[in-house]
């Protein structure tokens, strides 16, 4: 009777335990599960980042080039690494970023050429330039502010971003005193912008500000409507690099 009892009370102590087998398990699994995360959250990009520092250096050894270089964006990939959250595909600040915008884009529909995209993980917000500047002019126009006042709440909202203001004009000559060719145009314009945000709050260090004239167009500037095209104003919404 003894007996019987103590093989009883070991195998009641079995059952009771079996738990452990599936606790261990789970554990395991999500083990592993972090452990392939963690093998993901980083790509090894040396070899981009070599040939892009190539092409750099060569087109700054061309005394042709080398004046054009700063017109060329060369991402630095040196120590840059693919974030966990882009991997995964939880974008959600960059979405959430892009939703504003598309948001203020349908409430103004009577803002003509107003659009947005993604570039190498950059938002871009691209406005038609007679919308925003006078002919030869860089004097903001009053039909300008509303874009501006929700850039900065996009600013504001966003601290983590960087933003560059790039001008853009066509191919006509301007005969004007005050600004000599394109190149002092849409330089002007941009620094317009730039000077309007720093007043209203934001700080300078999230600014930048570049005039490429005619330099990149759209079209070809082949008709009265393609350099309407060129003539733009475009928003660089840009992620901050981790330190």
């Amino acid at each position: 009777m003894k007996e019987t009892k103590i093989s009883d009370s070991l195998l009641s102590n079995d059952d009771d335990a079996g738990w452990l087998v599936t606790y261990a398990d789970l554990v395991t699994l999500l083990l592993v599960f972090f452990v392939l995360l963690y093998s993901i959250s980083s790509i090894e990009q040396a070899k981009l980042a070599s040939s892009l520092k190539n092409i750099r250096s060569q087109m700054e050894a061309n005394s042709f080039f080398s004046k054009y270089v700063d017109m060329f964006e060369f991402p630095d990939y040196g120590n840059q690494q693919i974030s966990l959250e882009e991997r995964t595909g939880l974008m959600s600040r960059q979405e959430s970023l892009i939703r504003d915008v598309n948001k203020f884009i349908t409430q103004n529909n009577d803002i003509n050429d107003l659009t947005t995209f993604i570039r190498m993980g950059k938002v871009i917000i691209r406005l038609d330039g007679n919308y925003a500047f006078e002919q030869g002019s860089a004097e903001i126009n009053k039909g300008f502010i509303p874009v501006l006042e929700r850039l900065l709440e996009i600013m504001y909202q966003y601290p983590d971003y960087i933003l560059n203001i790039k001008g853009h004009t066509d191919d006509t000559p301007i005969l004007s005193a005050k600004y000599p060719s394109n190149w002092e145009l849409s330089s002007a314009r941009a620094t317009e912008v730039l000077k309007y945000l720093i007043k209203n709050g934001v700080e300078p260090e999230r600014l930048t500000a570049t005039g490429y004239g005619s330099t990149i167009p759209l079209v070809s500037n082949s008709s009265p409507e393609n350099r309407a095209k060129n003539r733009r104003v475009e928003f660089v919404l840009e992620k901050e690099a981790y330190q």
